[in-house]
């Protein structure tokens, strides 16, 4: 199995990033967990980070017919991006969306997930441990069902 994990604007910032919502783990803390997470159950993953939308939209297209699954962290995109949205339609490739913070409870905005409707899983406030949780979900087969 091959993931690949998309991460949008800001993240890059964690621990610095109001660290009350996001936490004190750094970026580098889940690309970490994430990557080893995959390797304790034999699955090969690409991570990236973007602040720009053009780069993930891109990223989503380069990923057809190599990748099984996204995760993808679209950060501010996630309430704005019909782009993100096509392009995961377009490549039919099972995701999940993952947010760091519970965002039902935040901001009336940021209940607007345009990726959670193509997403087969919606996975927000476990922190790091939603990526895990996301990683779980494919290595499961949920996504195939």
């Amino acid at each position: 199995m091959k993931l690949l994990v998309l991460n949008g604007p800001n993240l890059n910032l964690l621990g610095v990033r109001e660290p009350d919502i996001y936490g004190k783990k750094t970026y580098a803390d889940l690309v970490r967990a994430v990557k080893a997470e995959c390797r304790r159950r034999g699955i090969a993953v690409k991570i990236l980070q973007s602040n720009s939308e053009a780069a993930l939209v891109t990223a989503i297209q380069k990923a057809y017919g190599k990748y099984d699954g996204i995760i993808i962290n679209p950060a501010a995109y996630t309430h704005t991006s019909i782009a993100l949205l096509d392009a995961i339609k377009a490549v039919a490739i099972p995701t999940v969306e993952v947010h760091l913070s519970d965002v039902s409870s935040r901001e009336e905005f940021r209940k607007i997930s345009y990726v959670g409707l193509a997403a087969k899983k919606t996975i927000a406030g476990k922190g790091i441990d939603g990526y895990l949780e996301a990683v779980a979900f494919f290595a499961a087969g949920e996504a195939e069902k």
